[in-house]
Order: structure tokens, then sequence, then C-alpha cells
């Protein structure tokens, strides 16, 4: 847009004498400035700052003076929020305007500071009442590079709340906010799943329902079920004109560390989960354990629902959390994924997962690939090494970077290398559970992945530095001089994944072959005990493991293995000679 893009930002202090100054001076003021701040539509950002965390709300008004009043002298009385602002001496008003301006597009500006917001460390509280992704419009074209220019001068306003874009992106919170805008495939899936829990709770005849969302890796389940989960809670969390759909009990579920507390964070920062209710997001098991089957919650959503457990462990004692679950809750939304089934403990056999799908009350499936940025044969190339065992040619790909490496130090030198500049985003060592590690023990040494003169740490043993201990493993600047395994990046993305194939992965006869003599992992190496039976699926859960680290990379994938003939037949793939 360059020169046909105005866009101009200005900031006051909260108060009401400085937003009458604000009128004032613009009022007789003939400049495009007073026009667009004053005469168009705007977006707002009132702000406060305390102990260091920022409290910040977003809006936007065709009448920015009146609007503000209106805030001031009528929400101060009901909502927190005003109170707050009202009465800080640190409190302040960000006015946005530009010439392209309409409903549509104030509305996407606003989606999409929401969505930044959301994702920053110094921001504790965002407060809201709706989501506001549209369509497409007249200037929707216009939103990436005016959103870009509003956001500069932010950045150069206020680097502390408004960090540089490129820092924002590279956040888990960033990658799992409920803001983002939804592809057309995860619009329809979400509105058809609201129409079906709302026909459920509004003729609920005592039988639970099931809906299950089924997609592989990186087909964008999070990003939807975490903005079904935000628009539940905000339509139903107030009073509403259907009795039955007011004041819902909902709860969304994680059984992974990391993604845990991503959903956890961003609920606390959108006021999901509070004091009065602090378990809206839970782990499966505190969930079970702490209601019981005649205590129905309304709407229970799980994510990575494939992680979830079917037998006893730890401090559960049942047999099957998911069906616990679903005992528990009128509507189960489940995301699952059985190709990203990785333990004995998570195991179904081919009869359950028939009998899953069949008896759910509704199924739906994603089929599009969102997290690896790369053409359509990239893609293929590793589904069909997954799926089919097998290795073609790598195709030729002018956006996404997939290269073999002839040893882990040269690996290990292209990741650093492309680290140090800070556009490549996030890169990460990973590698198949190939190598010891015990969290439980009392090990002297650090556990290392060795291999031909290589040597690092891994699993997420370095401490985190002072101020990333609630960070994903991902972004913890410290994790760079350490190994990831599936347990650190299940269900994240990495802009450049660095990954050893270790020596439980062969190719022997033409095809991938999964040896578990030379897996560490023994939930899923271990039999596991079904009836009168012990199953052995430990080829697949190895087939799942490298199907989860192969799909990390979202711009590029680099790649050693340690099998000698696999690592030839990559090699070859490389120079196009299979």
């Amino acid at each position: 847009m360059g020169k046909n893009n105005k866009t101009f930002v200005e900031k006051i202090p909260f108060s009401k004498e400085s937003l009458v100054q604000f009128r004032q001076s613009y009022t007789n003021d003939p400049s495009e400035k007073s026009r667009y701040l004053l005469d168009y539509p705007t977006v707002y950002i009132a702000n406060d700052k305390y102990r260091g965390k920022y409290s910040v709300y977003v809006g936007e008004t065709t009448d920015i003076y009146r609007r503000t009043i209106e805030h001031m002298e009528i929400d101060n009385a009901t909502r927190d929020e005003w109170n707050l602002f009202n009465n800080s001496d640190n409190s302040s008003l960000y006015i946005i305007g530009n010439e392209f301006f309409n409903k549509s597009l104030t509305l996407d500006i606003e989606n999409r500071l929401m969505m930044y917001l959301t994702s920053i460390d110094n921001v504790s509280t965002i407060y809201n009442r709706r989501t506001n992704e549209q369509g497409d419009y007249y200037t929707s074209e216009k939103l990436e590079t005016i959103f870009s220019s509003i956001w500069r001068k932010l950045v150069n306003d206020n680097a502390e709340l408004f960090p540089i874009e490129r820092h924002i992106k590279d956040k888990a919170l960033f990658k799992a906010s409920p803001f983002h805008k939804l592809t057309n495939e995860q619009k329809r899936t979400k509105e058809l799943i609201k129409e079906y829990v709302i026909d459920c709770l509004i003729s609920y005849d005592g039988k639970n329902k099931l809906i299950l969302v089924d997609g592989e890796a990186g087909s964008g389940k999070t990003v939807l079920l975490s903005s079904l989960f935000y628009d539940l809670f905000q339509n139903f969390s107030s009073q509403n004109t259907i009795s039955k759909l007011s004041h819902l009990d909902n709860y969304l579920l994680v059984n992974h560390d990391e993604q845990f507390h991503i959903c956890l964070e961003i609920a606390k920062k959108l006021g999901i989960v509070t004091k009065r209710h602090p378990k809206r997001v839970s782990k499966p098991t505190t969930f079970i354990n702490n209601r019981s089957t005649s205590e129905l919650a309304d709407i229970t959503l799980i994510d990575e629902g494939h992680l979830l457990w079917t037998q006893g462990k730890q401090s559960y004692r049942g047999q099957n959390q998911l069906f616990d679950i679903i005992k528990r809750s009128k509507v189960t939304i489940l995301v699952f994924d059985k190709n990203q089934i990785l333990q004995g403990n998570q195991y179904w056999s081919n009869e359950q997962l028939a009998n899953l799908y069949s008896n759910a009350d509704r199924t739906i499936n994603l089929t599009n690939q969102m997290r690896i940025n790369s053409n359509k044969k990239t893609v293929e190339w590793i589904r069909n090494l997954v799926d089919y065992r097998s290795i073609s040619n790598i195709p030729k790909d002018d956006i996404f970077e997939l290269k073999i490496f002839d040893s882990p130090n040269t690996l290990k030198k292209a990741i650093f290398e492309k680290n140090k500049h800070q556009e490549n985003g996030i890169l990460r060592m990973i590698a198949t559970y190939d190598w010891e590690f015990s969290s439980k023990s009392s090990h002297e040494y650090l556990w290392l992945v060795k291999e031909k003169g290589f040597s690092m740490p891994w699993n997420n043993q370095l401490k985190a530095k002072k101020g990333e201990s609630k960070l994903s493993w991902p972004e913890r600047s410290n994790t760079i001089y350490e190994v990831g395994s599936t347990y650190t990046v299940q269900g994240l993305d990495l802009n450049y994944a660095g990954l050893i194939i270790g020596p439980s992965v062969k190719y022997r006869n033409g095809k991938i072959q999964f040896d578990k003599t030379k897996s560490k992992s023994k939930n899923a190496t271990n039999k596991r005990q079904l009836g009168d039976k012990k199953i052995d699926n430990s080829a697949n859960f190895l087939k799942n493991e490298l199907n989860v680290l192969l799909t990390r990379g979202v711009n590029g994938l680099y790649i050693y293995a340690v099998d000698n003939e696999l690592q030839n037949m990559l090699l070859k793939a490389q120079k196009g000679e299979l």
C-alpha cells in the first residue's frame, strides 16, 4: 500500500479531562489525522500497568468520544475493568485510525490485536466480550499491511507492551490463540459443533453425547478447539435468552504437560480460569477424580485426546479416561488422531477404535495440512515415509527446506547457524526416544544424546532461565542447547526442526522398519495387558513417534539417521538417485 496507507495512533491518559482535551484539539483541525481519529471508525486499546503486568481492553467504535465516555460513566459502575482504568494513575488509551477503516476491517484489527496481546508475557488480563473474525469484505486484502503499520507505531511507543511482531509469532500462546482467523474448513466445523451442542443441551434427555473431531498432525485441531472453547464460554457464560444455555459449566482437558500449561495461561488471561473457577482448564484425571457421574458438566472439550489413558495410571483408577469423562459431561468434544498414540497406556485395539468412531454421535474429519508450509509434494514425501514406510526422491520445494545431513554435528551446526538470525524463528534439535533418560533417577550427570562425536543433553533437563519457567520447552532460550523428544514438542510447532532419527528406525529390504530393541521408551515397547492377552504394539507406537517428530517443522526439516542403510537411502533421495 505504501503511500496509500495512512495510519494514525494517538495516546492519551485514560481520563475524561484528557478525552475532552483530545476532542477539542482536533475539532477545528482540518488535517487527515483529525478526520480519521474523530470522524472515521477507530480501534482503541485501554491499558493499565500494575506491578510490571498490563491489563488491557481492545475495542472498536464509530465514535471514539461517545464510546469512551460510556466506558467511563456507565460501564464503570458494572464492569471491573473500567473501574480499574478509571481509578488508576497509570492507565492510558491508544486511539487508532486509518483511511481504509470500515466496520469489518476495524473488527478484524480488534481481533488481531487481541490475538497478539494474549500472547505477550507482560499482559496478565485481556478484557473483551466477543470474537470478531470477519469473512471477505471490500478492504480485507489490506488487513495485513495496515495491521503491521499499526503495530510498528505501537512498538515505537511502548516496546514492553507491544514487542516486535516476529517475537510474538514464535510464542506458543500465539499459535494456540482462539483469535486466529479460521480456515473455511475450521469455520464450518466450529459452526456445526456449536449448532449440535445447542440442540443437545436444549433437548437433553439424559443421554450424554460425543462429538469426535479427527485430523492428522498439523490439521488445525488445537486452534479450532481453542476458538470453540472461547466461543462457548463467551456466548454462554452470561444470561442467555434460552435458560438451558445460560451459565454453562464448561471445561477444557489436556493430557500433555506443555500443551496444558499453554491452554491454562490463555484461559487465565481471558478470564476463563479465575479464583472462583480454577479448574475450567484441567488434566483429565483431575476432572474425573473431582466430579461424580451425578454431577454433570455441560460441555467438556478434550485436546490431544489420543493421549488419554486407556488403563489405570498414577492417581487415575479407572480403565478408560475418555469413557469416564463422557459419563461426567452432557456433551464431550474430542480431538483425536490415532496416528499420534505413542504409549501402551494410550492403546486402542482396531476393534475399539472402530467402535469409538462408529458410536460417536457426530464425527468430523479435518483434512487440511496447516502446519507444514510447503508444497503438496513435500507433504506427500513425509506421509509416504511414515504411512507406507517408503523413501522416494526428495521433491524440489522453494518454500520448505527439507535437507539430509551427513552427521549429527553438521546438522547441529546448521541449526545453530540459522538460530543466529532471529527472523528464522524457533529452531530446535529433536530425536526419537533412543537414548537413556529418567526423570525419576538421581542421575549424577545429564542424560545425553551421544552419536559419532555428537553429544547434547536432552528431554528438558536444563533449568529454565529466570523469567522463562512458564514458557513451553521450545520457547525457553537455553533449550537450543538441548535435544527434545515427543514429550517436549508434541502438539507444538518449530520453525525449523533438526531431527536425529535414532537406531530404532531402520531401512531393510526396501522398507522402513522399527526395532523396539533399540528404543529406550518403555512406554512404547512394553507389552500391554488386554484381557488375558499381552499385546505388542511397539512397531506402531514407534511409527507414530516418527510421525510426530517429522511433522513439527513449519518452514524446514533437517534430518540425520543413525542407521547406515536408512541414512544412505535418505542421502540418495536428496541427490535424486532413487
